[in-house]
């Protein structure tokens, strides 16, 4: 069962509700936002920390690759906080969509259409403090180790072309020493804290908590 704190205020005056869904690599948060996103139907949105990469068009092709993309530094934090305020606001932002395979962005930004609960999932959508108070619910996955680099190897391998040894080195040097240093210490401030397998009971407790926020519903 998940452990529970009050949510404190977010700070931002708007009739959007943002909830910030942070864990690990392959801690099933991408997982946990689509399940909570078909729940909640067209009053929510999902947006990916993910997206918001840096564009490395200008670097290189063959060392594009070696960037750390598992460290905080990898995210372009004003375009991310230019776009929550954006959508705060009950506007239609361009949001960028990342590609992958070159490490850079998108020709063509992806539209959005504004909802009342926007979902913010990634590794790290809160370890900014400047970001930290804009989300009125903020959970956490969480997951251990051997899980976490068992679901990554089988990604990486399956969806992004990679040798089983590169993303085991990879894990070794990157991912799991920047989820220690970057990742981990986002679970203290989390108001959410969710493990293990997720009954729908826990699903349908998280869409109620989140339902509540909306204007009209909230408690004083």
């Amino acid at each position: 069962m998940p452990s529970v704190r009050s949510p404190s205020p977010s700070g931002h005056a708007s009739d959007v509700v943002l909830v910030a869904i942070a864990g690990g690599s392959g801690s099933g948060k991408t997982w946990l936002a689509q399940a909570l996103r078909r729940r909640l139907g067209r009053r929510a949105a999902l947006l990916s920390l993910d997206d918001f990469y840096r564009d490395l068009g200008h670097v290189p092709p063959a060392r594009r690759a070696r960037r750390n993309f598992d460290q905080p530094a990898a995210i372009d934090w004003p375009a991310l906080a230019a776009v929550l305020d954006d959508i705060a606001a009950g506007g239609r932002p361009p949001v960028p969509r990342y590609d992958f395979s070159r490490h850079t962005r998108r020709d063509r930004p992806r539209r959005w259409s504004p909802r009342p609960v926007v979902l913010v999932e990634g590794l790290w959508p809160w370890v900014r403090p400047a970001l930290r108070e804009r989300f009125d619910l903020r959970i956490y996955r969480d997951a251990a180790a051997p899980l976490r680099r068992e679901r990554r190897l089988e990604r990486d391998v399956r969806e992004r072309g990679r040798t089983a040894a590169s993303v085991q080195r990879q894990w070794r040097e990157q991912v799991e020493p920047m989820f220690r240093r970057h990742v981990a210490p986002q679970r203290d401030r989390a108001h959410v804290v969710v493990g293990g397998e997720l009954p729908e009971t826990v699903l349908e407790d998280l869409s109620r908590r989140i339902l509540a926020l909306l204007p009209g519903r909230r408690r004083c």
